[in-house]
C-alpha cells in the first residue's frame, strides 16, 4: 500500500512534517485543549488545499501523514479515514481564504488566552513579551461556536491584515507565512497573557512598555533574528522533539 510520503510533493511533506511538529510541541507546553483546537498550513501549490488534524486525535498524537487535507470548504480532497471539525475550519478556512501571508494559522485555548480574552482591557503593555502581539493585534467578538458562514466575514474584517488575534472569550488566534512564524507569533501571544496576570495578580501598580517602544519591535525583531523570526528557533524545536517526542514525523 502507498504511503502518504509516496502520495505528495516533498514541499508538501515538508509541510505536514513541520505541521505536525507544531501540533506536538504545543501539546507539549500544556497548550492544548484535548482535541478542540486546530493548527492549519495551506499546502504549497496553485490549488487552495489544506492540511489540519483529524477530529478526536489528541495534539501529542499528531502525525505528518495524519494530517488531513481539505479544501476551502472542508472537504477532502485526499483519501483519509479522519474527519475534521466543521468549527474549527470555519474560522481557519475564513482567513486563509482572505490572507494569502497566512500560510498557517494557529488557534488555541489556553487557560490564560481566555483569562485575558474576558478582560474588558485585553492585552496590556506590562512586558517585553507583549511588545510583539501590541504592534500588531487585532480582537473579534464572541459570537457563539464557530459554525456559521456569516461570521466568516466579520472576522476576516476585525482581523483586517493583522498577526495575532484575540478571540473575545473564546482563545488566541496567531498567522504567519509560515508554521514556524505563526509559533512564534502564538509563543509570545501565550507568554505575554502568563506575564500579565501573574503581574495584575499582585495587586501593585504596574509600569507599562512606552508606546513609542511598541512601535519600533517589528524592525527590532527582525533584526534580533537575522530576518528569520520564527525561523531561528524551528530547528531546535525540531531537535527537542526528535528527542523527547520522536513519531510526529511517520
Amino acid at each position: 500500500m502507498q504511503s502518504v510520503k509516496d502520495k505528495v510533493s516533498q514541499e508538501e511533506w515538508e509541510l505536514r512534517v513541520n505541521l505536525a511538529a507544531c501540533y506536538r510541541i504545543v501539546a507539549h507546553y500544556g497548550w492544548d485543549d484535548l482535541v478542540f483546537t486546530h493548527i492549519s498550513a495551506r499546502v504549497p501549490g496553485p490549488e487552495h488545499h489544506f492540511l489540519i488534524n483529524p477530529y478526536g486525535m489528541m495534539f501529542e498524537e499528531v502525525t505528518a501523514s495524519s494530517l488531513v487535507k481539505v479544501d476551502l470548504d472542508g472537504q477532502k480532497v485526499m483519501d483519509s479515514e479522519y474527519e475534521i471539525n466543521p468549527a474549527g475550519f470555519t474560522i481557519h478556512s475564513a482567513i486563509h481564504a482572505a490572507r494569502d501571508n497566512a500560510q498557517c494559522v494557529l488557534h488555541l485555548h489556553t487557560n490564560e488566552g481566555v483569562a485575558v480574552a474576558t478582560l474588558a482591557e485585553g492585552l496590556q503593555p506590562y512586558s517585553q513579551q507583549s511588545t510583539l502581539p501590541l504592534s500588531n493585534l487585532s480582537y473579534h467578538d464572541y459570537e457563539g461556536v464557530a459554525l456559521r458562514e456569516d461570521e466568516k466575514a466579520r472576522l476576516v474584517a476585525d482581523i483586517g491584515n493583522t498577526e495575532f488575534l484575540i478571540l473575545r472569550n473564546h482563545g488566541l488566534l496567531t498567522t504567519g507565512k509560515s508554521v514556524p512564524d505563526a509559533f512564534l507569533n502564538m509563543y509570545f501571544l501565550q507568554r505575554s497573557c502568563e506575564i500579565q496576570l501573574l503581574a495584575q495578580a499582585t495587586g501593585k501598580d504596574l509600569i507599562e512598555v512606552p508606546a513609542e517602544i511598541i512601535a519600533t519591535v517589528q524592525e527590532i525583531g527582525a533584526k534580533a533574528t537575522n530576518n528569520a523570526f520564527g525561523g531561528i528557533a524551528w530547528p531546535g524545536i525540531l531537535r527537542k522533539l526528535d528527542r523527547d517526542y520522536p513519531g510526529f514525523r511517520a
